[in-house]
């Protein structure tokens, strides 16, 4: 079944009504203290995409001077930070971009990465429909709660890009292989190229459309090779688009790509990766979900080998298969890596679910057997939920350090020098002249106030002793000098309500 009979026969009023409370769900999870954070404790590597868009908007210069990742989601950044100055300057908070910097636009970008995490929802629900209107919406919504989704779409991260631009070539790499057209296979190409300008692994998205180029009859229009060069092409060309200066700033380039490849050794460990992250993914999806999702995995494996329409079924395991291989085994793990394949387990899970609803759904059975779907549904959707939720409520908890910060922001002039041991409380270089340290135990006021330092912030963290909800003893006696030295100008302890490091600001050169 394509989509449109899919879309024909099983959607209507309802199915696009439960569509849209779905999409919603997922945006407010997505937006929901979507600024919490920022500027001082950013996503671990938010800045690598908001420093050069600023770069660019100071010099005029396109190249982002960086390259160990590729400037796709560079360049969108680029274009909300122009909208958001534009706003900006009409309501009178700047009048040059000499007055703004990485801070102002954290959270206009965050919003772009959850609104395109969002548009995945839908995407995946088209994708769906090719083997259901049931499974397109059950699909959206395991994707709608999943905790690792959610939680990425609140960064300026290339993941949540990457994974709508994958989502995308398998949808049109779907249509290709049911419309076989040169302009159908060019899109599907150029669409793996956009996912590999959002970040480099996300180049396995070509496999989709050469899975669809491979399975063309020759007796078509279209021949298998056309199609091939064609996805192929469109492919180079939309790459070269997102990340042009891989072409006009080759030298920096190719070692920018290749300090980040150099980084990616084998891993050295007593459990293999590829249990690491199915424990990642287990853990979000919950156990029924899981379970479903392996049911769903046997059936796509078997109907990508037999039956009439081995075509999308392959499509649905190509990539899962090829990018689960490519991230396995390398130095770093970390949970937001297998996020692209997210979506493709979500339609599994969906794709056995219904296989169960349809067995289920026979007229000798008892009713309470037949609603049994809807059951199951619920237990699939409610653990990534529950974790969804769970992050929000941690995410959006004022910390002290947060506390410090607007306390700090109203209360330091900009330009101060600033040295700090205090983590999680990193202090935006465009603001303040901040300098972060291990410890500052045993250091001399007087040296510190005669090399430019202004203020000084300790924070309980830094003298071993782990963040808590109660207040942290005393300050250890080798932070008497500086105690003695300067004068403190505000406290903030942990608290039920306020979580974190006892957190000292103190001022230098006053008594």
């Amino acid at each position: 079944m394509n989509e449109a009979t899919a879309e024909n026969r099983e959607t209507g009023r309802p199915m696009l009504l439960a569509l849209a409370a779905v999409i919603a769900a997922g945006f407010a999870l997505r937006v929901t203290y979507l600024g919490s954070g920022i500027p001082f404790a950013l996503g671990i590597d938010e800045p690598f995409v908001m420093m050069p868009v600023v770069r660019i908007l100071k010099t005029g210069s396109f190249n982002p001077h960086f390259f160990e990742y590729p400037s796709g989601y560079i360049y969108v950044q680029l274009g909300v930070a122009i909208v958001n100055f534009l706003v900006g300057a009409m309501r009178h908070s700047w009048n040059t971009v000499a007055h703004v910097g990485p801070s102002d636009f954290y959270l206009w970008g965050r919003f772009a990465t959850a609104a395109l995490g969002t548009a995945t929802l839908f995407l995946v629900y088209r994708v769906g429909l090719r083997w259901g209107g049931r499974v397109g919406l059950v699909a959206a919504a395991l994707l709608a709660v999943m905790p690792i989704h959610v939680r990425e779409s609140h960064f300026v991260l290339t993941d949540v890009p990457a994974t709508f631009a994958v989502v995308l070539t398998l949808l049109l790499s779907l249509r290709a292989s049911e419309q076989p057209t040169l302009r159908a296979f060019l899109a599907a190409g150029a669409a793996a190229g956009l996912a590999a300008g959002m970040k480099y692994n996300s180049l396995v998205a070509f496999s989709m459309p050469l899975v669809a180029a491979l399975a063309v009859g020759e007796r078509r229009t279209l021949s298998r090779t056309a199609a091939l060069l064609a996805a192929a092409a469109a492919c180079v060309v939309a790459f070269l688009v997102t990340t042009p200066f891989a072409l006009f700033d080759l030298p920096a380039f190719l070692s920018g790509f290749g300090s980040l490849a150099s980084a990616y050794t084998r891993r050295q460990s007593s459990e293999a990766s590829w249990i690491v992250y199915a424990k990642h993914l287990r853990q979000a999806f919950g156990w029924p979900a899981a379970i479903l999702v392996v049911g769903g995995l046997l059936i796509t494996a078997r109907r990508a080998v037999e039956g009439r329409e081995r075509v999308k079924w392959a499509l649905l395991l190509a990539f899962p298969v090829v990018y689960f291989y490519v991230i396995n085994g390398w130095t770093y793990i970390f949970a937001r890596y297998a996020l692209p394949l997210i979506p493709f387990l979500a339609v599994w899970a969906a794709i056995a679910l219904d296989w169960a609803a349809q067995r289920l759904a026979v007229p000798a059975l008892p009713a309470a057997a037949r609603h049994a779907t809807a059951v199951l549904a619920l237990l699939a959707v409610m653990p990534g939920a529950l974790g969804s939720v769970a992050f929000l409520r941690a995410h959006g908890t004022q910390t002290t350090q947060a506390l410090a910060w607007a306390w700090m922001k109203k209360s330091i002039w900009p330009g101060s020098s600033i040295l700090s041991e205090a983590r999680g409380l990193d202090l935006p270089p465009d603001r303040y002249k901040a300098e972060i340290v291990r410890s500052l135990a045993g250091r001399d006021p007087e040296s510190l106030a005669a090399a430019g330092v202004e203020w000084v912030v300790l924070s309980s963290d830094a003298w071993g002793r782990r963040v808590e909800r109660r207040p942290s003893a005393a300050v250890p006696n080798a932070y008497a000098p500086l105690l003695a030295g300067a004068t403190s100008a505000m406290v903030f302890g942990p608290t039920a309500k306020h979580p974190g490091p006892t957190i000292h600001i103190l001022r230098l050169g006053r008594r």
